[in-house]
């Protein structure tokens, strides 16, 4: 049956000044990307999952084409990079720029992780700031588990959860795209709901087998975001006939930071206006930019 509403869901958000109310219904957000594909935003169901497991996996977003095109530019980037322009040169270039405001994408950020007074029909509301190539052969890769407890955070950590009735936001958030297939016992491991846990992990959090773990198969072209807030790790790769080939993107409020990257500024340059607008400076003061004069 289709979702319903039980009730009035409408939040209380602290304005700017003097404990007014935000009126989030007022707010702006586009209503496509920079490709001017139409957002595709989070049902009801997805929201709910979202909030309450830390992760959502979304399969299938790309299409076998598209999938394709990407792990072709991801594996010509890990063995080959020389034959691409060296601003080009990152899991940010070629065709794999599309994925930085996928339609889904900017309808999982406008929920989760847009500042609203920052965000506009022609200015995303969030930024950008890390993309990188995971490519695994067998036996590659580490298991090491780490963040979690994200209610509990000190300001200046992004790594923080935060919600009031109604509505939820999440600090630094992960988006992987994996482009090959997501067999059992591969991927990234997740402890479901660590984002507001209150005890210390137990000692099982050790064990890449212990049942605390969770994890997700997948075809390729699917899509994965979890908030950094959530206990996850990395583990070795065991598919021997393909290899990971994903990418781990990360998303924040445009007045926080928290990795040391930025991209190539003639990237940054080539792209349309409201792309670059995931990459404007990092500030909360009149910082609402149409993208058309700003490069790194």
């Amino acid at each position: 049956m289709p979702d319903q509403q039980l009730g009035d869901n409408t939040p209380y958000v602290f304005a700017h000044s003097l404990g007014q109310q935000l009126d989030l219904s007022a707010q702006e957000y586009p209503s496509a990307n920079a490709d001017g594909l139409p957002v595709v935003d989070l049902t009801p169901e997805q929201k709910y999952c979202f909030d309450k497991n830390g992760w959502l996996l979304i399969p299938g977003v790309l299409t076998a084409e598209e999938a394709r095109e990407m792990r072709d530019f991801g594996l010509q980037l890990q063995h080959d990079p020389e034959s691409i322009p060296e601003h080009e040169r990152s899991p940010l270039g070629g065709p794999m720029t599309k994925l930085s405001d996928h339609p889904v994408v900017v309808g999982f950020m406008n929920e989760f992780v847009a500042f609203p007074p920052l965000s506009r029909r022609n200015c995303y509301g969030f930024r950008m700031e890390s993309c990188s190539l995971f490519y695994r052969e067998a036996g590659e890769g580490n298991f090491g588990p780490h963040n979690g407890s994200g209610f509990f955070r000190f300001p200046g950590d992004t790594h923080f959860y935060h919600s009031v009735p109604g509505k939820s936001h999440a600090g630094l958030t992960r988006v992987v795209w994996e482009l090959n297939p997501v067999r059992e016992g591969d991927g990234t491991l997740l402890v479901t709901g660590s984002h507001k846990s209150a005890y210390p992990a137990p000692n099982s959090i050790h064990d890449q087998h212990s049942p605390i773990w969770d994890d997700y198969t997948c075809p390729a072209g699917s899509v994965l975001f979890f908030t950094e807030s959530l206990t996850h790790s990395a583990r070795p790769w065991t598919n021997r006939e393909t290899p990971r080939v994903a990418i781990f993107s990360c998303y924040n409020t445009p007045d926080s930071k928290w990795h040391d990257w930025d991209p190539h500024p003639e990237l940054v340059a080539s792209m349309p206006p409201l792309r670059r607008t995931l990459f404007r400076p990092v500030r909360a003061a009149n910082n609402l930019s149409d993208g058309s004069h700003y490069s790194v």
